[in-house]
Formats: structure tokens, C-alpha cells, sequence
């Protein structure tokens, strides 16, 4: 026995249209003998009524014909996994107002009796729509009591291991008590101990150092030996403070752990008053179970009695009718094998009729089709021969034309040639066009440059010559003559270089 699933769902009643709490186990039990097969173990109980009990055994010749009736797109082994992930959905939407996936367990009679149908639901505005619908059987007396027993066990179980662990915990809890009281004690003596520590060493360094100031008081005469016993001062001032200070943060953090101490005692005595109320509200509902088994017993004796009776009597009827029904079925076989025989012998007789009139008529047919397929055949093997002849002619012609193409094609190459040819050279006298007007305007720019050195050098001579012709005009008026000759001639050049350049 495997078991696969097993949660507390919120169901609809529709017989009772109410919801109730219904706890669905799934479980899977594996049968050797006498063939290896699995069956799939489906039940319905309540924890508040120990008589619900509805179940089912789905086996896998039980599934194929579920899954033809209810057109389920899954097999036998993938089946368990996806009626638990159904149930999984109607948990998470069990809390939402409006579900979306409902269970229902649907009864014919009034009152939870008989076969009921557990069907998963999806709900939407437009319809409900059944996932899947299984019809559960009721638990027999012999299934309830096994049930209710499995329940007594599993619950003197529980019983036992609460009571172990209450056991446990209240020995655990004794123990860290005493442990806790005695830590308590151990740090109440060295809380006093320390206490005492601090308040004669205060005592101590409080004397000492008064009776040091006193002394040095009483030494101190100069003024440097009173700032030195003023410095001495403070630093043991300052150390007797810091000391203070870390007895005091000693004592916060001792007087803490008390309280946590206590607080913790406290707690655990709590708990321990806790376990042993639920202890005897448990020992007390286990009494009161053991007294409804032995009522449940005394009924299920007298109630084995009257069911064996009534077994009997009906299997009794089952046999007489089924003896009944099998001899009207074997009188009803015969008649429809006689009607049948006869309906066939006279369809065969039409059909052969038919099928002789239909073929007589198809022979003249065809008859008359090879008449005219003989003479269209000569008709076509004339048209044949002169489209024979026409080929022959077209085909001398396209030869002819295919000479001419050629030749044409051969002048076409050679002209495609010259004019790339020709546009090479184009693109070369373009280059060379280029490069001439990069060297012309260099050689203009270097003229141009000739030109302004040239100006600002006559320039300066003649700056030079007229200070000189100042300087000398009373010496030689000659001289002057010829300078001023000079001057001209060069003047003249310069004016004609500038006026070749500007016609460059």
C-alpha cells in the first residue's frame, strides 16, 4: 500500500447544499498474485463523523472504460499524479469567494446513502464544466469497522508519541530549570562578590588618593610641582572614573542575564502546565473512543446476522432471473439471424440484376467509342505528317537564323571591346587634364610668391638709393642721373613681369 495523497478539502453537498471539510486519500496498492496488476484506492472520510466512508478501486481495466465514458486524453500511470494536481487546484481556491475548481459529492436519496458521484468542477460564466466524475461505493459494516480500528490505532499511536515527547519535554525542561536556577545562583554569588569587590576598591582608591592629594599638598611649594600634582590628579581622577564605569556596565549586563534567567524559568513552567492539560484531555477522549468501539461492536454483530440472510435470498433471485434472461436472449439471437439470412438473399438477387443491365448497357456504349476512335486515329496520324513536313521547313530557318546570330553576335564583341578601349583612354586624358591643372596652379602660386619678393626687393633698393641720392645730390649730379636711369630700366622690368603674370 502506497500512499499517494491525502488532504482535508472543502466539498460541496448537494444533497444537503451545504460545505463540509472531507478528507480525500489517495493510495495505490500494488497485487502480485495471482497477476502482478495495480489498483488505484480512492476514499472519502470526515474527522467529525466517524461513519462517513466512501470509496472506490479503480483498476486498469476500470480506467479504459472510464476514459472511453468520460473521453479522458491520459493514461493509467499519468492518471494518479493528474486527479492529485486537480485536487491541489480546489485547495488553493478553496478560501476565494467565487472558486473557480469545486468539489461535489452528489447522492441520489436525501440522506448520505447508496453510491454517491465525487465530481471536480470548473466553474466560469458560461457553464460548469465536469473535469472528472467518479461513482464512489459506501463503506460496508466490515469497511467501517476496519476504518474506524485503523483510526483507533493510528490514535493510540499519536496518544503514545505525545506522550513520549511530553515526557521528553517536561524532562528537558526539569533539567534546563535546574540548570537556569543553578546558573542563577552562580551569578547572584558573583553579582554580591563583585558588588563587594567594587565597592572596597572604591573605598580603597578613594583613601589612597585623598591621602596622596594630601601629601602632595602639603609638598607642593613651587608653582611647576603644583601643576605637576594638578595633571597627577586629573590622569587618576580619569582612571578611577573609566574603572567605575566598566564595574557598573559589569553589573548591567549580570542584573540582564537574571532577567532573562527568570523570564525563561517562568516560560518553561507554562509549558509544562500546557502539556499536562492536554495530556489528560487526551488519556480522557481515548477512554471515551475505547466505549464507542464496544457499542460499535455489539451493533455490527447483530447487523452481520441479518445481512447474511438477505445475501443469501437475493443471490437466490439473481440466479433464477439471470437463468430467465439468458433463455430470451438465445430465442431473440435466433429471430434476428433468420430476419437477417433472408434480407441479404434478396439484396444479392436485386444487385445481380442490376449489375447485368448496367454492364449490357456500358458494352454498346463502348462499341460505339472504338468506331469513332478509328476514325479520328486516321484523321490524326494526316494532320501529323504535315505538321511533320512544317517542322522540317522551321527547322532550316532557325538553323539560317542561328548563322546570322552568330556573326552578329562576333561584330557585337569586337565593337563592346573598342568602346572599352575608348573609355579607358578618356579616363586617362581625365587624369592627366587633373594633374596639369594641380601643376598650373602650383605654378601660379609660385610666380605670385616671385612676383611680392621681387616688389618688396625693389622696393628696398629704392628706399636705399633715394637716402643715398640725399646724402650725395651735392657731389654729383651725373651720378644722380644715371641712378635715376637705373631706376627706370628696373621699374620698366618689374611692370612687365607683373603684366606677363596677370595675362598667365
Amino acid at each position: 500500500m502506497n500512499l499517494l495523497s491525502e488532504a482535508r478539502l472543502l466539498c460541496l453537498l448537494v444533497s444537503f447544499r451545504r460545505k463540509a471539510n472531507i478528507r480525500v486519500s489517495i493510495e495505490l496498492q500494488l497485487i502480485t498474485s495471482p497477476v502482478h496488476k495495480r489498483d488505484l484506492l480512492v476514499r472519502l472520510t470526515d474527522d467529525i463523523d466517524p461513519y462517513f466512508l466512501f470509496s472506490l478501486s479503480i483498476s486498469e481495466e476500470d480506467f479504459q472504460s472510464l476514459k472511453v465514458q468520460q473521453g479522458l486524453l491520459i493514461d493509467f500511470a499519468s492518471f494518479p499524479q493528474k486527479f492529485i494536481d486537480l485536487l491541489n487546484l480546489c485547495y488553493s481556491e478553496q478560501e476565494s469567494n467565487h472558486p473557480r475548481f469545486l468539489l461535489q459529492l452528489s447522492c441520489q436519496s436525501p440522506v448520505l446513502e447508496g453510491p454517491a458521484n465525487f465530481s471536480v468542477v470548473e466553474t466560469n460564466a458560461f457553464k460548469h464544466l465536469n473535469h472528472l466524475s467518479l461513482r464512489l461505493a459506501q463503506g460496508s459494516d466490515k469497511e467501517v469497522k476496519d476504518y474506524l480500528a485503523v483510526c483507533l490505532s493510528s490514535l493510540k499511536a499519536e496518544k503514545n508519541a505525545l506522550e513520549m515527547k511530553l515526557k521528553k519535554t517536561e524532562d528537558d525542561l526539569s533539567r534546563q530549570l535546574s540548570c537556569a536556577q543553578q546558573t542563577l545562583s552562580e551569578k547572584t554569588k558573583e553579582l554580591d562578590k563583585l558588588h563587594s569587590e567594587w565597592t572596597s576598591q572604591t573605598n580603597s582608591l578613594s583613601s589612597r588618593y585623598s591621602q596622596e592629594l594630601r601629601s602632595e599638598r602639603e609638598k607642593a611649594v613651587e608653582s611647576r610641582l603644583q601643576q605637576q600634582t594638578e595633571q597627577l590628579r586629573q590622569e587618576l581622577e580619569s582612571a578611577h572614573q573609566k574603572s567605575n564605569q566598566q564595574l557598573q556596565s559589569r553589573l548591567t549586563e549580570l542584573e540582564a542575564s537574571c532577567r532573562e534567567l527568570t523570564e525563561r524559568k517562568y516560560k518553561n513552567e507554562s509549558i509544562i502546565r500546557d502539556l499536562k492539560i492536554k495530556l489528560v484531555g487526551s488519556e480522557e477522549e481515548s477512554q471515551r473512543l475505547k466505549q464507542q468501539v464496544l457499542s460499535l461492536r455489539r451493533e455490527n454483530s447483530t447487523l452481520d446476522t441479518e445481512v447474511h440472510e438477505k445475501e443469501r435470498l437475493c443471490c437466490q433471485l439473481q440466479m433464477r432471473v439471470a437463468v430467465l434472461e439468458q433463455e430470451i436472449k438465445d430465442k431473440d439471437q435466433l429471430m434476428c439471424r433468420t430476419k437477417e439470412v433472408l434480407e441479404a438473399t434478396q439484396q444479392q438477387k436485386e444487385s445481380v440484376e442490376e449489375n447485368s443491365e448496367s454492364k449490357e448497357l456500358q458494352i454498346r456504349k463502348l462499341e460505339a467509342t472504338v468506331k469513332s476512335l478509328s476514325e479520328e486515329l486516321i484523321k490524326a496520324n494526316a494532320i501529323i505528317k504535315k505538321l511533320q513536313g512544317e517542322v522540317r521547313s522551321l527547322v532550316a530557318k532557325i538553323k539560317v537564323k542561328n548563322s546570322v546570330t552568330v556573326s552578329q553576335e562576333k561584330v557585337l564583341q569586337d565593337t563592346s571591346e573598342k568602346l572599352k578601349n575608348v573609355e579607358k583612354d578618356l579616363q586617362s586624358t581625365q587624369q592627366n587634364l587633373i594633374t596639369k591643372d594641380d601643376c598650373m596652379t602650383s605654378i601660379d602660386f609660385g610666380l605670385f610668391n616671385m612676383y611680392r619678393s621681387f616688389h618688396t626687393l625693389v622696393k628696398n633698393i629704392y628706399i636705399f638709393c633715394s637716402e643715398k641720392l640725399k646724402k650725395h645730390l651735392n657731389h654729383t649730379v651725373g651720378f644722380d642721373h644715371q641712378i635715376t636711369t637705373k631706376l627706370k630700366i628696373s621699374y620698366g622690368v618689374h611692370s612687365v613681369i607683373y603684366s606677363q603674370q596677370n595675362d598667365t
